[in-house]
């Protein structure tokens, strides 16, 4: 058991695609950090996702800067890989990513950060929260209250039909990630969608339009340059995005009708075992599987940063703790934050504060001694 100290300018908390275009970069400007990420493997986090998921951004829209994801520009990756491209990039690029820790909280003591991570502790000038604001399964409290023998799980467990027990499967939540496993499970068994209907995008991804005009328009003009926290538009629907699911891109309505799957009203409680629907009806399923989103699961952070949907930051920095910032989050900037084309921008403009911030300790510090850097 080690006992040791690790010391560092800037420890970044995540190795996803955030977190490693952050140490991208960090190490442009020759500073000294280090990449913490709680899985084994780099890119680990895609690759423990649903078997047949695919991103809804094509290739040319899914690369880190330095290395253009290496496929078709217009077709869309397989998340086995986009994990493999996440490991290719750290290895290019030699990031400094430290796998297999987990951390178990992150304080502050005087000016120095501390990152507590088993028997390991971490201190630092610098920490970059670099996550999504979805890590904790979010499942209501009365699937406690279900028959033990229906099979249960949220979709983050979810990787493909033979986790399920043979009979009906309820899925509950009707947003993209409800909609796409519910398209893949009715080929093998009776399939129902709790959940309202939250909308579609009038076009196909894979379709010739997409391909060339709408997609470029609403990823590269709308979700980039326009829906962002400086614009009216993008302060009016920032805080109804940050709480309600994206329209379905992918898989359409009518897609889910033709292929057998049977849309009910949202579940709302449990009757001798079994879930209610909003309407009344009970339904007897042998599954159900929780697409019911996310708690931001930010708890293990000890410091007065944290809000009801988010934490507090502007534009990704901590404003109430200078040397704290978030990389990652759900329209931190823009509505392409979350999304890979996107977050490259949030996490360049952290790592210029963090350089700026380390010239302003650097001219304190002659100031204080009287000595003049070289």
């Amino acid at each position: 058991m080690s006992n040791s100290t690790f010391n560092y300018d800037t420890i970044i908390i995540g190795g996803g695609q955030a977190g490693l275009v952050t140490g991208y970069y960090l190490k442009q400007q020759k500073r000294d950090f280090v990449i913490l990420d709680a899985n084994e493997r780099v890119g680990e986090s895609w690759r423990k996702r649903w078997d047949s998921l695919r991103l809804f951004t094509p290739a040319r829209y899914s690369g880190l800067p330095g290395m253009p994801f290496p496929a078709p520009s217009h077709y869309f990756p397989t998340k086995n890989e986009m994990a493999d491209y996440l490991e290719a990039y750290a290895a290019r690029f030699e990031l400094p990513v430290q796998t297999g820790i987990q951390v178990d909280r992150l304080s502050k003591l005087d000016e120095r950060f501390i990152i507590t991570a088993g028997d390991r502790r971490y201190e630092a000038n610098n920490v970059v929260v670099a996550m999504a604001n979805w890590q904790k399964p979010r499942v209501p409290p009365f699937a406690q209250k279900l028959d033990p023998t229906i099979v249960q799980m949220h979709s983050s467990e979810y990787i493909n039909p033979s986790q399920l027990r043979e009979g009906d499967v309820l899925i509950v939540g009707a947003g993209n990630s409800g909609a796409e496993i519910a398209h893949e499970i009715v080929r093998s068994h009776p399939t129902w969608l709790s959940g309202k209907d939250i909308g579609r995008v009038p076009f196909r991804l894979e379709g010739i339009a997409a391909r060339f005009l709408l997609i470029p328009l609403v990823l590269r003009l709308l979700f980039h340059r326009i829906m962002t926290v400086n614009t009216p538009i993008g302060r009016k629907m920032r805080p109804k995005l940050l709480t309600h699911a994206m329209p379905l891109l992918r898989v359409k309505p009518q897609d889910l009708v033709a292929a057998g799957v049977e849309r009910v009203p949202r579940t709302i409680n449990v009757q001798n075992g079994l879930p209610v629907l909003e309407d009344g009806r009970v339904l007897s399923v042998a599954n159900i599987i929780w697409c019911t989103g996310f708690h931001p699961g930010f708890s293990w952070i000890d410091l007065p940063v944290l809000g009801k949907e988010e934490p507090l930051h502007e534009r990704g920095v901590v404003t109430n703790q200078p040397g704290l910032y978030f990389v990652g989050l759900h329209f931190l900037y823009a509505v392409s934050s979350g999304q890979i084309h996107g977050v490259s921008r949030d996490a360049k403009h952290v790592v210029k504060i963090i350089g700026d911030r380390a010239s302003a300790r650097q001219r304190s510090f002659d100031e204080r001694t009287g000595y003049a850097t070289p």
